[in-house]
């Protein structure tokens, strides 16, 4: 066996040419026609070429003695010749001459995944057949595709992490385009200072002679130095002038003997000097009248033969960084001065202390549609009292991003980009809703999705392969609502597409589901009670109730023939007045189901594993029973008295739907909805009714704009403080995101005194669903 190689750097998915020459006992392998890089080899043996060759690897079979010595040739081969005669692979396709296998002829359907470029800040590109990899060594930035920062935002992050003063580099706008800089971080004051330095930070004189200019060269580049001072609460810079028979602004009707320039993008001149205010021509004396000759605007102005001086701070964020200055009268005998420009200093982050307060059901934060279609990343901080609720959610026709606190243990960041949806979960071992300040961070690219949760390892979720990529928003950025629900209040979501988004990406082509996602939050006295129920045109469904022991049951009917499975939960008391939060997954015949904090609970069904013919979601009373065993039949049309939230049947949002888009299509509401905390008020005995068809249907209750696809979850952050960081890549788009507070309330007994209209502007609801049970309760809930 003989190794003859040749060329480098092959695989750069560009054409190569290949030649391998054998004759007088001489084999040649030229790669590109570079001759002078030709390997040469003398063989033991003789290679003709009327045996058999085998391009591209070695028949899987083992009738020939051909070996691969590693994988087979991934990629395409064109102009093959044997011999100086082309060889016809028209003829090889249609089996006239020779054999192939696993090929496809007359094209090259290759992949450069190196171009366009998915490794960003100048990150570095490699590749194999099936992917590519980004090496991030020296460009500041880590991850897949080197789209995070290493460095921390500013010196008061720095200093929140424990770092005392020093050199540090800071990344103003996160994973967007500026660069790190270098910067000092003077953590010795109350404030975290920012310092930049410059070219002459020290007192430099001035002697006779001709005008005398200065030029400042700072560390940091034009568009770090905007970046700081745009993101920062404060900045100043020091302008000192010492002077001896040296003038400032001279007289007063003539133009300034001296100045300087400052501000972004090359700067404008500056007539005032340190203390004063842009456009004022004056000292700091001038300002607060105390210059050594009252009729002056400076001291330096009075040219005295002894030394004065005019310094002060600049702190006027426009006019700053100093750039040059002018002293032009220090040419006259006798003249002499000094002067000392500082560095720029700054402090406050603008980007950390942008917090929130959510304390009423009106409250709520809209932003632009947010714009990462390839690559972002959102982080903030958060405090709540509350077990779960969606921190923020963007949707488009399809596509949507979405980071929730799922439980009070776990965080849950979730997204579809067309390949169905993707979610990454870190679980602490510890609770979230203890009222502290707790960091989420979480990236998204087009290789994988990461969150992390305080110092807690990182979760990572690779992204199918070559699957979809773009993340495509057209919706506000948002956040979620609560509703109370009378007995005769009724939600409908109609699924008239088959295609329609609550059906995995998968099943795109039919109404059947074979896996779904369940989850609520639930408030009531009532008991036995209907949640949810999922029904399809084959009487076929899945329901969500409390039974008259206070416990839960999912009841699944796939099998339109069959009697329904009831699955049982062995949490008791659901019907206590507190809120309750339930999580419900199946795939396939296993079901699991979650209730609070409470142990996960596993079940396995006997029936059918598809759920066929999915056509309508209900929350509240059923009106249409058809198809349902009696019970059922019967606990539909009682209704649901209490508070739902966070509702969500796979990426199908139909209380926010209701809430927040009344006048749209696919929805229709019936009675008293009412977007409130649930608090204790009259009944209203006139409850409204509006009545909402599908797309392409007439509404009873006039027009409104189109629900995108259904707005995709309808649940609030139940309570909290959230400071908000987002740095969205693309376009270094910044994208703030809020935090929600729970509301304090306390439940009170039918007996107590009735609560006065002005006390609550909230609709009240009735528990009372038959002789049974209770009255009216007080009640509190979770909202934004």
């Amino acid at each position: 066996k003989d190794d003859v190689s040749s060329g480098s750097a092959l695989n750069d998915g560009q054409w190569h040419s290949v030649d391998l020459i054998s004759g007088r006992g001489r084999l040649t392998v030229m790669v590109d026609g570079d001759e002078a890089a030709a390997a040469h080899a003398s063989p033991s043996f003789v290679i003709t070429a009327g045996g058999q060759l085998f391009y591209g690897g070695c028949p899987s079979d083992s009738s020939s003695q051909c070996m691969n010595p590693f994988r087979a040739f991934q990629g395409c081969m064109r102009l093959l010749t044997v011999d100086d005669q082309p060889v016809d692979l028209i003829q090889v396709q249609q089996r006239l001459m020779g054999n192939y296998s696993h090929l496809q002829i007359d094209m090259c359907g290759i992949i450069d995944r190196c171009s366009p470029g998915r490794c960003e800040h100048e990150g570095g590109c490699t590749q194999s057949w099936t992917t590519f990899r980004c090496n991030c060594s020296g460009t500041g930035y880590t991850g897949a595709t080197c789209h995070s920062s290493i460095y921390e935002q500013s010196c008061e992050a720095y200093k929140h992490r424990g770092n005392t003063s020093g050199f540090y580099h800071v990344d103003v706008d996160g994973s967007g385009p500026i660069r790190p800089q270098l910067v000092y971080c003077d953590m010795t004051e109350d404030q975290t200072w920012t310092v930049i330095r410059h070219n002459n930070t020290e007192l430099t004189r001035v002697g006779g002679g001709a005008r005398h200019s200065a030029h400042f060269e700072y560390a940091s580049d034009e568009e770090q130095l905007a970046a700081i001072i745009r993101q920062s609460e404060h900045c100043e810079q020091e302008l000192a002038y010492h002077c001896r028979k040296s003038r400032v602004l001279g007289s007063a009707e003539g133009s300034p003997v001296s100045w300087w320039v400052g501000g972004p993008d090359g700067g404008q001149v500056q007539t005032h000097w340190g203390g004063a205010s842009p456009g004022s021509q004056r000292c700091g004396c001038g300002v607060q009248q105390n210059c050594v000759e009252p009729k002056h605007r400076c001291n330096c102005d009075a040219d005295r033969a002894e030394w004065s001086s005019d310094s002060g701070l600049l702190t006027h964020k426009e006019t700053l960084p100093v750039r040059s200055l002018v002293l032009g009268d220090v040419q006259r005998s006798g003249s002499e001065s000094a002067y000392r420009v500082g560095p720029l200093r700054c402090h406050g982050d603008k980007n950390v202390w942008n917090a929130a307060f959510f304390d009423k059901e009106t409250s709520y934060l809209h932003f632009p549609t947010f714009h990462g279609e390839l690559s972002a990343d959102i982080s903030f901080l958060f405090k709540t009292t509350s077990s779960s609720g969606v921190f923020l959610e963007n949707l488009g026709i399809r596509d949507f991003i979405r980071i929730e606190l799922s439980s009070s243990t776990e965080v849950l960041f979730s997204f579809d980009v067309g390949n169905g949806p993707l979610e990454v979960s870190v679980k602490a071992g510890f609770p979230l809703n203890d009222n502290r300040w707790h960091r989420v961070q979480a990236e998204r690219n087009v290789k994988e999705a990461t969150l992390r949760l305080d110092e807690l390892p990182a979760a990572t979720q690779e992204a199918p392969a070559d699957g979809h990529i773009h993340l495509q928003l057209n919706s506000q950025l948002f956040i979620d609502v609560s509703a109370s629900f009378r007995p005769g209040s009724s939600v409908s979501f109609t699924l008239e597409e088959p295609d329609s988004s609550v059906l995995p990406s998968s099943s795109s082509s039919s109404s059947s589901v074979h896996s779904e996602n369940i989850s609520l939050s639930f408030r009531t006295s009532q008991s036995p009670a209907l949640l949810l129920y999922v029904g399809s045109d084959l009487q076929e469904y899945v329901a969500l109730l409390l039974n008259k022991q206070d416990q839960l049951e999912v009841r699944y009917r796939l099998d339109g023939s069959r009697e329904p499975e009831v699955l049982r939960s062995k949490v008791k008391n659901l019907s206590n007045r507190q809120l309750h939060r339930v999580s419900i997954s199946r795939l396939a015949d296993a079901v699991s189901v979650q209730i609070d904090q409470n142990s996960r609970e596993d079940f396995n069904l006997t029936s059918d594993e598809e759920f066929d013919g999915v056509r309508t979601l209900v929350l509240g009373r059923v009106h249409n029973s058809d198809g349902l065993d009696p019970e059922l039949s019967q606990l539909a049309s009682l209704g649901f008295a209490g508070c739902l939230s966070s509702v969500l049947f796979n990426s199908i949002s139909p209380l926010k739907a209701a809430l927040l888009h009344p006048n749209t299509s696919s929805v229709t509401v019936t009675g008293s909805l009412v977007r409130s905390n649930c608090g204790s008020t009259s009944a209203n005995q006139n409850a409204a009714e509006a009545t909402h068809h599908q797309s392409g249907q007439s509404g009873s209750a006039g027009t409104g704009q189109p629900l995108v696809n259904a707005i995709r979850s309808d649940s609030a952050l139940v309570g909290g403080v959230i400071a908000v960081v987002i740095f969205v890549s693309v376009s270094a788009l910044a994208v703030t995101a809020r935090f929600l507070y729970r509301r304090k309330g306390s439940c009170q007994s039918p007996e107590v005194k009735t609560v006065k209209p002005e006390d609550s502007p909230e609709l009240a609801f009735s528990s009372q669903t038959s002789s049974q049970n209770g009255p009216t309760e007080s009640q509190r809930e979770y909202f934004i």
